[in-house]
């Protein structure tokens, strides 16, 4: 199934557009950010955080999350700073980053992330709720559910209500905080710098409770759909969201310290009110905060979901808006049911660790996209925030490490979840109407590589085969495009060529070009071969043949091996070696592919080399051979090196020369002498006494002896008559370079 985002559809472009524009950088990121990270865990287990790792643990702890969130938020404003940001926040900036299959292998952990803190916050708020006597004979998951269907309620109504409910939440919470910080002067104690931890608690552990705190980032990026600007909201409102509160935390950390020992710390998940001067503030101050979290998760999570279904990774009708000009209606029950199952699922503690897993996993993801972008230099990658790409390097490490020292199973449930979903999608061939930095990775791998080749020598320890396959329409020669096939499994690279004769100015004649490398195309799709497809119109086949032959490719990945059918006319033949010999002057391997149609391949079970032991050619069919033979139809396969010699006196010195040359290229074959005094008059008999039923046969052709080009190609053709398939090899490998000859 082929899924494709209609990004210019009119549909999608309406859903995206219509909530285009409500919000500024204070109220749709900034307020929504420091509501959500100035939560639960700043009121119910900042002191636990203290009371298990000490003052400098608990310092340790809030200082690399921040720095970890900061070095994320900087990335994540350099990639919303560089493009037109839409809905779905961190998912739309990864998928137009590094592509719709990491998007969304990122994207929908994300969404499931945002969706469980809504519970999680929920979960918060009953916590510090059942304080008060009056609600500690109710079931807690009962009130959390009552509240969550509440929130559901007020996110199906639209954002604009949940954004102004924020600005009294906003207050409550100032409130708290003064509250707590004007009360304790007159208590201060001596802190307790080292851990205190109990049962198997240990510092990532007690740091994986602590991250969910300083993930609230992710909120006012998700609003991105419904931002006035986005480019300057998110970056402005992120990283004054993240210096704000770690500020608040770490003050708040030595405060605690301060006012309360490691035990009392550890148990009393509400020290905050013995601490503050008005502690009803406090509770009011937790209420508002989980329940402003809550909200804003419960807002941004849709917005996400949303996103994914507009791109066709989740389904289309999750993205409903169900009537509404500007909610997401049906992302919205969806994420309110997600919730409720995880509110009768677990309780904080346990939900906590889940929820750090996505995250980090989410900004890892962020930070590599960002340092992907920069170190690759894509020319449309052109950020007004601008960050260096080792800062964004090193957030990414921070959140894997992190990840993996917390808890390596889970980490690794993670990264296979994520892989799984990307493979999913990549089966799915989801395609997007947007670029992104994978094609600027391998450009500049490939220019890296490319300048690399350029300045080297080719040897045959490290030739591999780059063959121009003059096939012509391949599905008419389905033998030659088989054997160029083989040579492929040297991880070589093969072109299907076909050379139009006729007038590049005629328009039919280019529509004939289209149309024939798109059945080439097609050709090597179907085959599931590696190969490539071109189709060019020459006015002349001999001249076009030398011409692309020498001009196809770029820099070290020219063709050094030119591959053709053998032709079945005798001017054909005759023009075939006139163009042999350019080939070998210009520097370019020739071979010509004579096939047997009454023998195919004869089993698959031999392949012969005959060799002169004078030129290159022996070494290079030795090559050619080994390659072919790495294909499982060839595996079984036994080479045969072939040599005639004059007389039984140079048997040995033969041997030791074979053996030599089969060292060199390290190739398995088998050495066979063959005792002819008269090689020229019968050498013709020879072959095909030897290689009549073989598998292969393989003849190196010394073209500058051939002086009678007409008669040399009747007696060839007339063997090849009498002989099994056959692989004619034009070498053009200098004698110096394979120091054999």
């Amino acid at each position: 199934m082929k899924l494709t985002e209609q990004t210019g559809g009119t549909a999608v472009h309406a859903a995206r557009g219509a909530s285009k524009g409500r919000f500024g950088t204070f109220a749709g990121v900034l307020t929504p950010n420091i509501l959500t990270i100035l939560g639960l865990i700043l009121f119910l287990r900042s002191g636990w955080v203290v009371g298990q790792a000490g003052l400098i643990g608990a310092l340790s702890i809030v200082i690399l999350s921040n720095v970890i969130t900061f070095l994320t938020g900087l990335s994540l404003s350099a990639i919303a700073t560089s493009m037109t940001v839409r809905t779905g926040g961190n998912y739309y900036l990864i998928s137009r980053s590094l592509g719709l299959e990491i998007g969304g292998a990122i994207g929908i952990p994300l969404y499931l992330s945002q969706a469980i803190s809504v519970a999680f916050y929920v979960i918060g708020f009953t916590e510090a709720l059942m304080s008060i006597e009056l609600f500690q004979s109710i079931d807690p998951r009962l009130i959390s559910t009552a509240v969550v269907l509440l929130f559901g309620l007020i996110a199906y109504l639209g954002a604009d209500f949940a954004l102004r409910i924020q600005f009294i939440v906003l207050a409550a919470l100032g409130a708290a905080l003064v509250s707590f910080f004007a009360g304790g002067w007159d208590s201060v104690i001596q802190p307790q710098f080292s851990a205190s931890y109990t049962g198997s608690v240990g510092y990532w552990a007690v740091f994986a409770i602590f991250f969910p705190a300083v993930t609230g980032i992710t909120v006012g990026a998700s609003m991105s759909g419904d931002l006035k600007d986005p480019a300057k909201s998110i970056p402005q409102g992120t990283i004054w969201a993240i210096v704000i509160t770690s500020v608040i935390y770490i003050a708040t950390i030595i405060w605690l310290s301060l006012h309360a020992s490691p035990e009392l710390l550890q148990t009393d998940t509400l020290i905050m009110t013995k601490i503050a001067r008005w502690p009803i503030l406090i509770l009011a101050g937790v209420w508002a905060a989980t329940l402003s979290s809550a909200l804003g998760s419960v807002v941004a999570a849709p917005r996400t979901l949303q996103a994914l279904s507009f791109d066709s990774v989740m389904p289309r009708w999750m993205a409903g808006q169900l009537g509404s000009a500007t909610e997401p209606r049906a992302a919205v029950l969806i994420t309110i049911a997600i919730a409720l199952s995880i509110i009768w699922m677990g309780d904080l503690d346990f939900v906590a660790p889940v929820i750090t897993m996505f995250f980090l996993n989410t900004y890892g993801m962020t930070n590599l996209a960002a340092a992907i972008e920069k170190f690759v230099g894509n020319p449309s990658y052109r950020p007004r925030f601008n960050v260096p790409w080792i800062a964004s390097l090193l957030g990414a490490v921070g959140c894997y490490g992190v990840m993996f020292l917390i808890n390596p199973l889970a980490t690794v449930v993670a990264i296979i979840v994520s892989y799984g979903i990307y493979f999913y999608l990549d089966h799915r061939t989801v395609k997007s109407s947007w670029g992104d930095v994978r094609s600027g990775i391998w450009l500049t791998v490939a220019r890296a590589a490319l300048l690399a080749l350029g300045g080297q020598r080719y040897h045959l320890k490290n030739w591999r085969p780059n063959v121009l396959v003059f096939t012509g329409q391949p599905h008419n020669r389905e033998h030659l495009t088989l054997l160029a096939d083989w040579l492929s499994m040297g991880q070589g690279i093969i072109t299907f060529y076909q050379l139009i004769v006729g007038e590049p100015e005629n328009a039919s004649t280019n529509g004939l070009r289209k149309l024939a490398r798109q059945q080439i195309q097609n050709f090597i799709v179907e085959r599931r071969m590696k190969a490539f497809a071109e189709v060019d119109i020459v006015r002349n086949f001999h001249t076009g043949a030398l011409t692309v032959a020498q001009t196809h490719g770029l820099g070290g990945l020219k063709p050094n091996t030119v591959l053709m059918g053998w032709s079945r006319e005798h001017q054909g033949q005759i023009a075939q070696f006139k163009l042999l010999k350019e080939l070998q002057i210009v520097g370019k391997s020739a071979l010509l592919f004579a096939y047997n149609e009454e023998q195919s391949f004869g089993g698959y079970k031999v392949i012969d080399i005959w060799w002169n032991g004078q030129t290159a050619n022996g070494a290079f069919m030795m090559l050619l051979a080994h390659v072919i033979k790495q294909h499982p139809t060839w595996q079984s396969a036994h080479i045969r090196l072939l040599r005639i010699i004059a007389s039984e006196e140079g048997r040995l010195q033969t041997q030791s020369y074979m053996q030599q040359l089969l060292a060199d290229v390290r190739v398995e074959a088998e050495p066979v002498i063959i005792v002819e005094a008269d090689r020229s008059k019968f050498f013709g008999k020879i072959v095909a006494n030897h290689s009549q039923e073989t598998g292969l046969t393989m003849l190196g052709l010394r073209l500058r002896d051939i002086e009678d080009i007409d008669g040399y190609v009747q007696k060839l053709d007339k063997l090849l008559q009498s002989i099994s398939t056959t692989l004619i090899v034009s070498a053009a490998w200098d004698d110096d370079l394979l120091n054999i000859d």
